[in-house]
């Protein structure tokens, strides 16, 4: 693994301490300059496989949060609150609080290419998780300053159920359930309503309907028909 140059180590360390980590703690700091290199800089070494790793740390460390703050919540709950910690805008929010673009390694069109900074930042913070976590083999270096935002998010979701992924949440809660992913079918509407909405969308599970719910685009019809499906889940559990 290539050697970390003194001015990059310099800039490690200072996003180290931004998140309240002591210079002493067992950082790989290879793995964590790995983490803050995008494709666009080097194709062999770069943090997409970081990320990989990353992905399943984040939704561990939002799972333990959740599993400690809210120890009689329901299955379904908690795919439906994690939906939202470990999604895409989220994580960037994150990394754009400890100033993570600063710190990010991006070559070529990719500098200029603000639609594409959410994802980037997203998963360059996931690719951060897993350096640290490889770094020691467990949630050490990540648990200290991570649970307070995700404690802080999970009271504000839970408080404004609006913010939910139903569409995520019921796909976490047929996969954990039956090992299935559910299926959508969307039709357009002939006559769109005076609120436009274009699309209708049933979700459907083993030959049996769980949900409709129309959508001025494909993408919101899926979700609102998610919606009364996951809700009657819900429901269903908590009876």
């Amino acid at each position: 693994m290539s050697v970390v140059y003194p001015r990059r180590q310099r800039q490690l360390e200072s996003l180290v301490r931004k998140l309240g980590l002591p210079l002493d703690a067992p950082i790989k700091w290879q793995l964590l300059d790995l983490a803050l290199t995008h494709a666009t800089v080097s194709e062999s070494a770069n943090y997409e496989q970081l990320e990989f790793v990353g992905d399943a740390v984040v939704r561990l460390a939002a799972a333990v949060v959740l599993w400690e703050k809210y120890p009689d919540c329901q299955v379904g709950d908690f795919a439906a609150i994690r939906s939202v910690l470990v999604s895409d805008r989220i994580l960037a929010q994150l990394a754009r609080e400890y100033g993570l673009e600063l710190y990010l390694l991006v070559a070529g069109s990719a500098t200029s290419d603000k639609v594409g900074q959410e994802s980037r930042l997203a998963d360059a913070f996931e690719a951060v998780l897993g350096a640290l976590y490889l770094s020691t083999n467990n949630l050490e270096l990540i648990r200290p300053w991570l649970d307070s935002h995700f404690h802080q998010l999970a009271t504000e979701i839970r408080l404004d159920p609006a913010r939910l992924n139903y569409k995520a949440a019921l796909q976490e809660w047929t996969q954990a359930q039956f090992k299935v992913l559910p299926e959508y079918r969307v039709e357009e509407i002939n006559q769109p309503n005076r609120n436009q909405e274009r699309f209708m969308a049933e979700v459907w599970l083993h030959d049996k309907k769980l949900g409709e719910g129309k959508g001025r685009s494909i993408k919101a019809a899926e979700q609102a028909a998610a919606k009364v499906a996951f809700l009657a889940v819900a429901n269903s559990e908590n009876a």
